[in-house]
């Protein structure tokens, strides 16, 4: 086991200013730091009804019956727990050095958000191997769960990631990240988006891209090799040659925006060069995924 951390020592106290923000109404039956929109039995006050037979009378609040002459009693938002699935890709176009490092450290970061309010958390990382998937609830094991993530192998996965992530889904996630690069052909991941909303109230993309394979920066004659099927091609990377990559980028880019929102999924393009500080304190911060 590695004594370092993937993320600083003073993350964890950064992090403490955020949590998890989601409007679903899929939760657990234990208590937690999350307010539903049930009511129950917390101390968080919600407002107030009209008393009818078989309503708890310990309810009542007697001051509003001396001004109203009705009875009415106090009613209480539920605090349940949030339940909330981190899935990660490890197929081999994630096992570049910036793209990996910085998806671990997402995973690492959403689910301290996660422990850190009492919510339950599983992890599960789609690879070769099935190892069964990190489930743990409360504050005490974000140090746990980091190392976790900082010991993970590189990727190593030669398969597809979208055919093989419905097998490592739990299911009645409040909450699902899965965090890809999305390399590879529509048609996988439309199969897999079509089946995602079955498994949780609230399904989140957040999908890994870097500068190079935004802009890239090839030139002259070379052999590219595909980092999964070991297929070699020998090009000379033109102008034109860039422009045909960008147009079919593009066109990959729109057909996935548009699957994700027929289906309800929320998407989020994140850059591994712009790091981590800049996707959770700015971007997922604009988005609402995260307060």
């Amino acid at each position: 086991m590695s004594k370092d951390y993937l993320i600083p020592k003073d993350w964890t106290g950064k992090l403490s200013r955020l949590s998890i923000a989601t409007k679903s109404k899929l939760r657990g039956q234990h208590k937690g730091s999350h307010r539903s929109q049930r009511f129950g039995a917390s101390l968080d006050f919600s407002d107030f009804r009209e008393y009818t037979p078989g309503d708890d009378v310990r309810q009542i609040d007697w001051n509003v019956y001396a001004r109203t002459d009705k009875y009415f009693i106090k009613r209480f938002l539920d605090e349940q727990e949030m339940r909330v699935h981190i899935l990660l890709d490890s197929s081999k176009s994630m096992g570049e050095k910036v793209k990996w490092n910085f998806a671990r450290q997402l995973a690492a970061s959403l689910g301290i958000l996660v422990l850190q309010r009492d919510d339950r958390l599983t992890f599960s990382m789609v690879s070769n191997e099935k190892v069964p998937p990190f489930r743990r609830k409360g504050a005490t094991y974000r140090k746990a769960f980091a190392q976790v993530i900082t010991d993970l192998n590189p990727p190593s996965m030669v398969d597809s990631f979208a055919k093989n992530a419905i097998s490592f889904l739990p299911k009645d996630s409040t909450v699902l990240f899965l965090i890809t690069d999305c390399l590879e052909d529509i048609e996988h991941l439309s199969t897999l988006i079509q089946k995602l909303p079955r498994f949780a109230g609230d399904i989140r993309l957040l999908q890994i891209v870097t500068n190079e394979e935004l802009t890239p920066s090839f030139s002259g004659d070379m052999q590219l090799e595909d980092v999964e099927t070991a297929q070699q091609l020998n090009i000379s990377m033109s102008s034109r040659v860039i422009d045909s990559y960008n147009e079919e980028r593009k066109l990959h880019q729109l057909a996935l925006e548009k699957l994700c929102s027929k289906f309800g999924i929320k998407l989020i393009q994140v850059n591994a060069d712009e790091g981590i500080s800049h996707v959770l304190f700015h971007q997922l911060l604009r988005a609402n995924w995260v307060q």
